[in-house]
Order: C-alpha cells, then sequence, then structure tokens
C-alpha cells in the first residue's frame, strides 16, 4: 500500500507533464484564414478601387505589419534589371513608375501561426528529444498606388504551413558541451 501511495504522486507528475511544455502563436493578420485575405486582395480592382477600399476589405493598415515602398523601390522590385523590359510590364506597374513621385506601393505581409511542443516533457526539458509542430498560413501582398488609387495588386504566401521539426540529442544536456570545453584561448 506505502508503494501505491509513493508511486501515485510520480504518476500524476509525468502524465500532466507534457502541458508543461512551450506553445507559442504567431498572429499578424486580421484574417481568419489564407483564402479571406487572398478574396479581400482580389476584390480590388486596379483604376478602380481606393486606398480607402484597402481598409474596408479588412486590411488595417495600420496596425498590421507592413512595409511602405517609395518610387525607388517599385522600380527596384519590378524592373531588376535587363531581364525585363518596360513592355513585360503590367500595365499598373509601368503607370506608378511613370508616376514617380505619386506612385506609392505597400507590401502586406499576415500571418497565423501556431507552434507547440509535443512529447515528453521529461526528454524535451533534459534535450534528450524536442518534437516542434508548427501549423498555420502566412500570406503576402503588394499593393501599388498612384496617388490613392490602386494599379496593381499581387498575392502570395504558404496558404498551409505544416511542418514538424524533431531534434535527438543522445547525449542530453550534454549534446553541445564539447566544443566549448576544448576552446583554447
Amino acid at each position: 500500500m506505502k508503494k501505491l501511495i509513493y508511486a501515485l504522486p510520480l504518476v500524476l507528475l509525468t502524465s500532466a507533464c507534457s502541458s508543461l511544455l512551450p506553445k507559442g502563436h504567431t498572429n499578424t493578420s486580421s484574417f481568419e484564414s489564407f483564402e479571406e485575405a487572398r478574396a479581400a486582395i482580389e476584390k480590388l480592382v486596379p483604376m478602380k478601387s481606393n486606398r480607402q477600399s484597402l481598409e474596408e476589405g479588412g486590411f488595417n493598415l495600420s496596425k498590421n505589419p507592413n512595409n511602405i515602398l517609395t518610387h525607388a523601390d517599385v522600380v527596384r522590385r519590378f524592373l531588376p534589371g535587363a531581364v525585363l523590359t518596360r513592355e513585360d510590364l503590367d500595365p499598373g506597374i509601368l503607370a506608378c513608375v511613370q508616376a514617380r513621385d505619386a506612385c506609392r506601393g505597400l507590401e502586406i505581409i499576415g500571418a497565423k501561426i501556431d507552434r507547440v511542443r509535443k512529447g515528453n516533457f521529461f526528454a524535451d526539458f533534459f534535450n534528450f528529444k524536442r518534437r516542434t509542430e508548427t501549423t498555420g498560413w502566412r500570406f503576402n501582398a503588394v499593393v501599388l498606388f498612384v496617388n490613392d488609387l490602386v494599379v496593381y495588386r499581387m498575392w502570395g504566401g504558404q496558404p498551409a504551413v505544416n511542418e514538424v521539426e524533431i531534434t535527438n540529442n543522445p547525449l542530453g544536456p550534454f549534446q553541445d558541451i564539447g566544443p566549448r570545453v576544448l576552446t583554447v584561448r
């Protein structure tokens, strides 16, 4: 009976240990899915939509991580060298390049990513074995404006992120000690 009393806390402790593993969440988008973000960008009609249409479509420009592109940034991005000629460019890109200082761009970056460590707490804690599962989506888009008029839009990204990283260290916490001990100064 005494052995059972001593074993019970150990069993309870080890069964609840996986809940002690770290979890992470990244949310840089006002959208719930990749498809929602894609649909919002595709609703923008070049040469008809404006900056306000972008915000009404769900893009919170003051809260989401965005990069503002200057005329020079647009030229560097879409005319990287002698590979493309002006005739190869989309009419919206050409309009933006020709507008010079009235040309602005917006690079929109959004993601919803969850990182969860799975497995045995003690194996993870002592660095013997770690399993990290990453799921979610990443979205990016570029919208070009001449003044406030949308002249070009494109989107891309990863509609589904499903990654598993497994790290095995047979020596556990001593795995990385070798090179530090042997370093001569």
